[in-house]
């Protein structure tokens, strides 16, 4: 048995085709048809696709080229196979977004890696999904030589796809796919939505409508004709090439507009189809071009090739979820980046004005302390803490944000955006390499001082006002509302002591996520037309006035999705401690305001009789919970402004190396303004460019 075994797993590519196409034609025999061909292909796979540089098929054509027998039998093998199988929803179908909904899109697409849909026995489609199942196929095949595919071709004796174009054959397979690619995209590029994107084009004819005409014109020239194929130097090739460059500008200009009128996720799903689709005929079209008679044989190889990729790649979820976000996720971090400018200081003035502004937002976050406390006394389920607490800080952070005071780890989401559009633009990146990373550097400065400013003004204001209000308390009505927790509200500041670190990185994740749903918002605003929409609105108009309906207009655009931000954030924050009391996990947020008030109420509740340990690692964890709350939700926005802006991670070594080489030579830039005025013309540019705006 073991010896069986042993021979059995020496068996190689060659070898299985001399014993199945020999002269007992076994694989007349076999039930399956594609059992060979299945066979055949898991040998030659290699097991490690990605260190495989190239696949030799060479001993495999030698045998052929010296077995006429075997070559014959496995020809008509591969013939049979393959005679009269349908393709064209492949090239149609496959790897093209099938869904605008992206939610159904996803599931559909993971619920295919697990259970693939498998069509009728009757298409191509069945036998590559039984032949090359592996997503990663395509790899491989294209790394075989072209000369060697040649051959096989030759050897195979595959006739040429122009032969005719009857029903089923290849020729006729590939034209009906694209004129269905181009109904479909004539039909969608006319939707409401669509159009919207791209006024510009509202005076000229629809270039999808005369691309439509002009291959259908081809196709039939195509199928009457003796050749069955066309010239380069055809007129009809020519036009259908610039109303094809015409199609892809109307796309471009309808994501470039994006900007201009915002987007929503179906839209940027019916453009990207669109987009995908013209991709699709880009590649299709050359294969109706005939120059010279070898290419009858590389057209035919090329449009298997494309086949099999098309089919491999058609439930690729990762590709599918970065094509779609990306768009959307650079809206919102345009958003994100043009408020997140406001919190970069430059001069002194600025710097102390952030100063002040934090210390009204520390001032505020004082009184949602005390406020805390008392609401932690209230006889509540866990739902009804949940809500008092989300409504506790939701209300405290809309009031700093209306007062226009700063809580500072709301700047990190913002400020990593304004970094990164900054480096986008080109702004920093004139001159050499070296001056636009010091350029960075200098900017990197500027907006880690801000932050630290803005830490100090919060934590120094949250104490004393935490401290005043737990001391009015008990003045007044002589109970001190901190004595039976002051040792929870110490103990949970110490990152040895308890889980500070991992709460004050999840608040960290939630500054994040606020800074997403504000920019969420915004776009979702700008893309409906909310503003335009209040400001004419005749029913405001009459009651209000048309001045006064204008302001309100101004006022929700400039106010509307900071609110919402804010709102949103304060409910994550004040949920998250009872969602895990409800599901028995420790979870819970740490944030450095509240963690300062937090301190001042602990320390009052001891009446101050606290041991220097437990008050060190109080003091301590302040500045560790400051810095990761920053940590947190500065690298979660700077990797999705990176992703957005499709920037490569690959810059952030050279970034990383110029802001530690700018804090050798001026570490007091990063916490006190030093620049003198003009000190970077590449960065002054920057800066006056975005007050223009």
């Amino acid at each position: 048995m073991k010896l069986f075994l042993k021979v059995r797993s020496k068996i190689t590519p060659i070898g299985l085709i001399a014993s199945s196409f020999d002269e007992s034609q076994s694989w007349l025999k076999k039930e399956d048809d594609l059992e060979v061909l299945v066979r055949l292909i898991r040998l030659i796979r290699p097991s490690k696709i990605k260190k495989i540089q190239t696949i030799n098929l060479k001993e495999i054509i030698s045998f052929l080229k010296e077995n006429d027998f075997c070559r014959k039998q496995f020809s008509i093998y591969i013939k049979e196979i393959l005679q009269d199988k349908k393709f064209n929803k492949i090239l149609s179908d496959a790897a093209i977004l099938q869904d605008v909904d992206f939610i159904f899109e996803v599931k559909k697409r993971i619920f295919a890696k697990f259970l693939p849909y498998q069509p009728q026995k009757n298409t191509l489609e069945y036998i590559l999904n039984q032949v090359f199942y592996k997503s990663n196929d395509s790899l491989w095949i294209n790394t075989i030589q072209s000369s060697q595919l040649e051959e096989l071709y030759v050897l195979l004796e595959f006739k040429s796809i122009y032969e005719t174009t009857e029903p089923n054959s290849s020729l006729s397979e590939l034209l009906v796919a694209m004129s269905l690619i181009t109904q479909r995209i004539s039909g969608r590029a006319m939707e409401t939505d669509v159009l919207k994107m791209v006024p510009e084009f509202d005076d000229f004819e629809s270039p999808f409508g005369a691309f439509e005409r002009e291959l259908l014109l081809m196709e039939e020239k195509i199928r009457s004709s003796e050749q069955h194929y066309i010239k380069r130097d055809d007129l009809s090739y020519a036009q259908l090439l610039v109303l094809h460059k015409q199609c892809e500008e109307f796309v471009d200009k309808a994501f470039h507009n994006s900007s201009k009128y915002g987007i929503s996720l179906r839209v940027n799903q019916n453009l990207l189809k669109i987009r995908q689709q013209l991709i699709r005929l880009k590649y299709l079209i050359p294969l109706l071009i005939i120059e010279k008679e070898n290419d009858k044989k590389t057209n035919g190889i090329a449009l298997a090739l494309q086949l099999i990729k098309y089919n491999c790649y058609k439930n690729n979820v990762r590709k599918f979820i970065a094509e779609s976000t990306q768009l959307i996720s650079y809206e919102i971090t345009q958003h994100t980046a043009k408020t997140g400018e406001h919190y970069i200081t430059e001069t002194r003035s600025e710097y102390f004005k952030m100063f002040r502004t934090a210390l009204g937002g520390g001032l505020i976050v004082g009184i949602l302390c005390v406020i805390k406390v008392l609401l932690s006394k209230v006889e509540a389920s866990y739902f009804g803490h949940a809500f008092f607490y989300s409504m506790n800080y939701a209300f405290g952070f809309i009031a700093i944000y209306l007062f226009g005071f700063t809580l500072a780890t709301k700047q990190p989401a913002m400020t990593a955006s304004a970094l990164i559009k900054a480096l986008e633009e080109g702004l920093i990146k004139q001159g050499r390499d070296s001056e636009k990373y010091e350029a960075f550097a200098i900017l990197f400065a500027r907006v880690f001082r801000s932050q630290f400013i803005a830490f100090v003004g919060n934590v120094i204001m949250a104490f004393p006002i935490s401290l005043l209000g737990i001391w009015l308390i008990d003045y007044t009505l002589d109970y001190n509302i901190a004595a039976t927790k002051w040792e929870s509200l110490l103990t949970d500041l110490s990152p040895i002591h308890s889980l500070a670190i991992l709460h004050s990185a999840i608040a960290g994740v939630f500054l994040f996520l606020s800074g997403i749903i504000s920019g969420s918002v915004a776009n979702r605003d700008k893309h409906n037309q909310v503003y335009f929409r209040i400001a004419e609105h005749p029913g405001l108009k009459r009651s209000l006035g048309k001045v006064r309906t204008l302001k309100l207009a101004k006022l929700y655009e400039k106010r509307w999705a900071g609110i919402i931000a804010n709102f949103w954030f304060g409910i994550f924050m004040g949920s998250i401690g009872s969602i895990g009391l409800f599901l028995g996990l420790n979870l819970d947020i740490r944030h450095i305001t509240f963690a300062s008030g937090n301190l001042a109420l602990g320390l009052y509740g001891a009446n101050y009789a606290v041991s220097n340990s437990m008050l060190f690692w109080g003091i301590f964890g302040i500045g560790i919970i400051g810095l990761v709350n920053f940590m947190v939700s500065f690298s979660l926005s700077l990797g999705l402004a990176f992703r957005s802006r499709a920037i490569s991670l690959f810059e952030v070594k050279f970034i990383v190396a110029s802001i530690w080489n700018h804090f050798k030579s001026r570490p007091i830039s990063f916490f006190f303004p030093t620049e003198k005025k003009n000190k970077s013309v590449i960065v002054e540019n920057y800066l006056s460019s975005e007050v223009k705006e």
